[in-house]
C-alpha cells in the first residue's frame, strides 16, 4: 500500500509570546506539542509520515523543527522559514544546503499588514532565489488574497507552489463566491499544488459537520484534480474544531466516491511527489 501522509501539520514549544496568534479562544491548544504527541496521532489515524510547517517565523524555529524531523522517522519532511525578504536569505539557504528534510519555505502573508505584500520587490526577490534549491514555497493566505496570489504565482512560472489551507473560505458563513472563481483560477497554473487542511477552524468551531466542508471540496477536487491535491491536519491547531482521527475520518468520507488510485495520490502520492519525500531506510529495504 502506498504510505499515507500528513502533509501538513506543526509541533511547538509554546510561549506566550511567540505565539502570540494563539488568543483566549484557543487555550486548548497552548501547550507543548511535540514528536511523541505526533507519533500517537499519525498511528491513530493510520498516517505513516508527516511534513511539518513552521508556526513562527524564526530561524530558531526552522533549525529546531529540523533537528527534531532528523531524529525521527515519522517526519518526511520541513517547511520552514527563512527571512525571504531580507538579503540574508542566501545566507540561510547556503547554510541548509545539505539538510536533505528541508523540503520548503513558508511566510506568514495572512498576518501581513501590507495589503500589496506579494508584490513588493524584496519578497518576490526572494522567492526567485529558490530556484535551483528544490525547495517548495507554500502560501498562506485568506481567500480575499487570491487575487494578488494568482499575479504573484504569475511571476515566478518555474516555482513550485503549495496553497495552504485551501485559501481559507468563508465556510462558517457558507459563503462560495468569490473565493470558488478565484481558486480556479489560480488552479489553472500547473505549478501550483493545494492541501486539503485548515477547514474546521474556518468552519463553526461547535457546530461543523461534514456537509459545510463539502461544497468547498468539491471546488478544489474539480480544479486541482487528485494529481494536486494533498490531506494534510493542520494539527495541533485543528484541535481547536475537530480530533485528528475525526478530521481525516471525515476526508476519506467526502473523497469516497474517487478511485483507489485517486485516494492514494491525496492521502500521500501527491505530497510526496511535491515536497520530495523519502521513505525511512527500515522502509525502503523490506
Amino acid at each position: 500500500m502506498p504510505e499515507r501522509i500528513d502533509a501538513h501539520h506543526h509541533l511547538w514549544l509554546y510561549r506566550k509570546e511567540e505565539h502570540a496568534w494563539i488568543s483566549g479562544e484557543m487555550s486548548a491548544i497552548a501547550r507543548d506539542f511535540l514528536v511523541s504527541d505526533l507519533e500517537k496521532e499519525l498511528a491513530g489515524a493510520g498516517m505513516d509520515g508527516s511534513v511539518v510547517v513552521q508556526a513562527t517565523q524564526s530561524l530558531h524555529e526552522t533549525e529546531w523543527l529540523l533537528s527534531l524531523a532528523n531524529n525521527s522517522e515519522r517526519i518526511r519532511g520541513v517547511v520552514g522559514w527563512a527571512p525571504i525578504s531580507s538579503y540574508e536569505l542566501p545566507a540561510a539557504l547556503e547554510e541548509w544546503r545539505d539538510e536533505k528534510k528541508l523540503k520548503g519555505l513558508r511566510h506568514v502573508i495572512q498576518d501581513e499588514t501590507d495589503e500589496k505584500f506579494m508584490e513588493r520587490g524584496d519578497f518576490n526577490r526572494g522567492v526567485s532565489q529558490l530556484a535551483g534549491t528544490g525547495l517548495v514555497y507554500d502560501i498562506l493566505i485568506y481567500e480575499w488574497h487570491l487575487p494578488a496570489a494568482i499575479a504573484f504565482v504569475d511571476r515566478h512560472p518555474k516555482q513550485a507552489f503549495v496553497l495552504d489551507h485551501i485559501a481559507k473560505p468563508r465556510i462558517r458563513e457558507r459563503i462560495l463566491n468569490p473565493w470558488a472563481a478565484n481558486v480556479r483560477e489560480l488552479a489553472r497554473r500547473g505549478n501550483v499544488y493545494c492541501k486539503l487542511s485548515g477547514m474546521v477552524t474556518e468552519a463553526d468551531w461547535e457546530n461543523w459537520n461534514v456537509e459545510d466542508v463539502r461544497p468547498y471540496v468539491d471546488v478544489v477536487l474539480d480544479a486541482f484534480g487528485p494529481a494536486r491535491l494533498m490531506a494534510g491536519s493542520d494539527w495541533p491547531v485543528c484541535l481547536l474544531a475537530s480530533t485528528y482521527v475525526q478530521w481525516f475520518d471525515t476526508l476519506r468520507d467526502l473523497l469516497r466516491p474517487l478511485s483507489t488510485s485517486e485516494k492514494d495520490l491525496i492521502f500521500g502520492g501527491v505530497a510526496a511527489k511535491v515536497y520530495s519525500l523519502g521513505k525511512p531506510a527500515a522502509a525502503v529495504m523490506t
